[in-house]
């Protein structure tokens, strides 16, 4: 997944059915790793390509880990 995937836009939170931000890994190779839902503070991991969108697959970062994500999100 890339970030000008369409899929990425079609793709929701499970909990609150808002938008997902794309985090890729910065160190070579670079590719999708998590889709992020900055508003719960919630983590969805990219196993093989395939997001984990459960509810359960989901984890709470803290506000530590949440303030590193918008900054990669940024840029």
């Amino acid at each position: 997944m890339t970030p000008d995937d369409p899929l990425l836009k079609i793709l929701a939170c499970p909990l609150d059915k808002g938008p997902l931000l794309l985090l890729v890994r910065q160190e070579p190779p670079r590719s999708a790793e998590a889709l992020y839902n900055p508003r719960l503070h919630r983590r969805y991991p990219i196993v093989d390509g395939i997001p984990q969108l459960l509810p359960t697959s989901g984890e709470q970062v803290t506000e530590d880990e949440h303030a590193e994500l918008l900054r990669r999100t940024a840029s």
